[in-house]
């Protein structure tokens, strides 16, 4: 499998050393960019090609997050510098470990534990707390070309013209792994323009594992890495996108995200046929994100969630 994330260098190391922070170090790294533990509480993340209008939109958006009590932290950017082209954030050190480790790394058992469900219920429900924001409406969901809401009153109507404009992008390469791809999207385009208004909220987007970390307890103390398709949105969307990544590559990531799907339905109340119509806008959405080649994981995985589903 090709690996699309940034890697870590000497010279940002040195870089960093440079700036006053001597015990500067790796700490992780994805496809938006590496990050490096300062010290100090503070921790830096070198961006890979975003601008810094979006980092400063960004920003907004994590200060509109903080005005609301939560019972786990949430970043916040201290401070935005560009060094040779690249955009550089310092942000606050967010504390506790991973609520487990990502499904390509580790996967997870066939049984999901009752601790871990509870993590996730009370992040999904804590956030759906948070009214969704003018800031959250401007940001881009990655791959796109302008604000998910730009020219939409409606979350639903939104995401069907996210899922429009993602099928014109790299359709061809999609459509050689799933049959009647082009009368899935009308479907799915067709279903999301049909769903009701419903409230309109934070959507994090990618609560993944390793971005839910937690306290020797369990209990939930910082969400990480809001940015892949952060919006303002529908919160059966943040539950149905969960569902869907928490195990993404394990062998029995099918019943996990059925077993999840499940419960997410029952415990906040949110129609099975919705949640599953939002996985199917996700796949759609995002499939050629980390690569236009269909070389990578996440687009495996896209094709496959998409050949199970019916709509």
């Amino acid at each position: 499998m090709v690996d699309y994330r940034q890697r870590h260098t000497a010279d940002w190391l040195q870089y960093f050393a440079h700036r006053g922070y001597h015990a500067a170090r790796p700490l992780a790294a994805g496809v938006e960019g590496a990050v490096y533990w300062l010290g100090e509480g503070v921790i830096a993340k070198v961006w890979d090609g975003r601008p810094p209008e979006d980092l400063n939109l960004t920003r907004q958006v994590y200060a509109d997050i903080a005005r609301h009590p939560l019972p786990f932290s949430t970043p916040e950017i201290l401070m935005v510098e560009e060094h040779e082209g690249t955009v550089v954030t310092y942000e606050r050190e967010l504390t506790g470990s991973p609520l487990r480790p990502d499904s390509a790394v580790r996967p997870p058992g066939r049984d999901l534990t009752s601790g871990e469900t509870d993590a996730l219920l009370t992040v999904l429900r804590a956030l759906a707390t948070i009214p969704g924001t003018e800031a959250m409406r401007r940001l881009k969901v990655q791959g796109d070309d302008r604000p998910l809401w730009r020219g939409h009153t409606r979350f639903p109507d939104a995401l069907a013209a996210v899922v429009e404009r993602a099928a014109h992008r790299h359709g061809d390469l999609l459509a050689a792994h799933v049959p009647d791809l082009d009368a899935k999207v009308v479907r799915a385009v067709q279903a999301l323009k049909a769903l009701p208004d419903t409230s309109v909220t934070v959507v994090h987007g990618d609560l993944v594992p390793p971005n839910v970390h937690v306290d020797d307890a369990g209990r939930p103390v910082a969400v990480l890495d809001f940015g892949f398709f952060t919006t303002a949105g529908d919160p059966a969307f943040e539950a149905a996108i969960t569902a869907a990544v928490w195990d993404m590559y394990g062998p029995y990531a099918e019943e996990h995200v059925a077993a999840l799907t499940r419960l997410f339905a029952a415990e906040l109340r949110y129609s099975q046929e919705t949640l599953a119509l939002y996985q199917t806008a996700y796949a759609l959405a995002t499939y050629d994100l980390f690569s236009s080649d269909g070389g990578d994981g996440h687009f495996r995985w896209c094709v496959t969630l998409l050949k199970r589903s019916s709509s």
